[in-house]
């Protein structure tokens, strides 16, 4: 298991749940990674999506996808999860400080912060 933090980009299966078939896929790490408790070793996190897709509320473009470790023109969408540290299969890159500061002015928008 790699250790990352909070604005790291890792990749993770997709979909989670009731389906037999996953694709890896970018997801933006929004929690360090800890455990929320004794025994649950889950972190916070956004998807990623190419930026070809139909708007999503909050979507906040990547300007910087090389740091990210992203190939594609790709934003941070605000659906969140959480996932067990155990799926996360590696960290591929960081967001920039101007993409940290998009995503934390989107998260106070969504949280009404």
């Amino acid at each position: 298991m790699a250790i990352y933090d909070a604005f790291d980009v890792v990749v993770v299966p997709f979909p989670f749940t009731d389906r037999t078939a996953t694709k890896r896929r970018p997801a933006l790490a929004l929690s360090r990674w800890t455990s929320f408790g004794v025994g649950i070793e889950h972190s916070v996190m956004a998807m990623i999506t190419s930026a070809a897709h139909v708007p999503w509320p909050l979507d906040t473009p990547i300007r910087d996808p090389a740091k990210a470790g992203l190939t594609a023109d790709s934003l941070i969408r605000m659906k969140l999860f959480t996932l067990d540290h155990r799926l996360i299969t590696r960290k591929i890159g960081a967001l920039s400080a101007e993409d940290r500061e998009a995503v934390l002015s989107s998260l106070r928008k969504l949280f009404g912060l």
